[in-house]
């Protein structure tokens, strides 16, 4: 019954979900949390273990941001909102696989864009972007209709919120500052991005605000979500903990 219950405005999809879950034993994965917790490294493995697929919202924003610096749509330290709510018809995001990398890598209007949305000035914007009623809906729509058949792991920051509110599965990725800090500090470093760890620290807690503030869709944790506080976890511990409670989950949907 939780699978059919939502609200009439995403009925149409959950019911089409429902049906596809009955045929697949494949659930959805919604995996939430702030910056630089892990959530993609765990969604990743998770995925590849499970066969899924896996779907990284947060690069789709990213994809977004990186085309509004290109379209001059951010200037002055301004965005030019409406010029970007025009110009979303002429975005087309996907993922898809490059020789030698096994991750799936985003595509901006065919473009492999990858590296470049990974990058300091991309950081300093997607959050603000990413508040924008319109480009939020934009891709919720998109995220959607990659899950319709379920068999996903999706991580961003209102998967389990607002895009999947009825994933069969929710996960609530947490980790101290501290520990954020470092591990986007030695991303960066390992990329050839020259940041202070000060600067990281920064732009994270800053991240942290908006995402947790802003009026459309703001970063929470839902009462079904389960908490994984992974500060002091080798990602090894963190991925076999996720797939003991995808067992647990499916489990119980499909083999009691």
């Amino acid at each position: 019954n939780s699978i059919l219950k939502g609200s009439t405005k995403v009925f149409p999809f959950l019911f089409y979900h429902f049906l596809c879950l009955m045929h697949s034993n494949k659930i959805i994965v919604a995996i939430d949390g702030y910056s630089s917790c892990g959530k993609s490294t765990l969604a990743k493995a998770m995925a590849k273990s499970l066969n899924y697929t896996f779907i990284d919202t947060g690069a789709m924003y990213r994809g977004v941001t990186y085309y509004a610096l290109q379209e001059d749509i951010i200037q002055n330290d301004q965005i030019d909102e409406q010029k970007l709510i025009r110009q979303l018809k002429d975005l087309v995001i996907s993922f898809g696989q490059v020789d030698g990398d096994e991750n799936a890598h985003l595509f901006l209007n065919g473009k492999d864009v990858e590296s470049i949305i990974r990058g300091k000035v991309v950081s300093s914007w997607v959050s603000h972007i990413a508040k924008i009623k319109e480009v939020r809906e934009f891709l919720v729509e998109q995220q959607r209709n990659m899950g319709k058949s379920g068999g996903i792991v999706m991580d961003g920051r209102d998967i389990g919120s607002v895009v999947f509110p009825n994933a069969e599965l929710k996960l609530f990725i947490t980790a101290s500052p501290e520990v954020r800090t470092e591990r986007r500090y030695q991303e960066l470093q390992s990329k050839g991005i020259d940041m202070t760890r000060e600067e990281v620290y920064s732009n994270l807690m800053e991240r942290d605000r908006i995402d947790t503030t802003r009026k459309e869709s703001p970063l929470i944790k839902v009462d079904d979500a389960i908490v994984i506080d992974n500060s002091n976890m080798t990602r090894e511990e963190q991925l076999t903990h996720a797939l003991k409670l995808v067992d647990e989950k499916i489990n119980s949907l499909f083999k009691a």
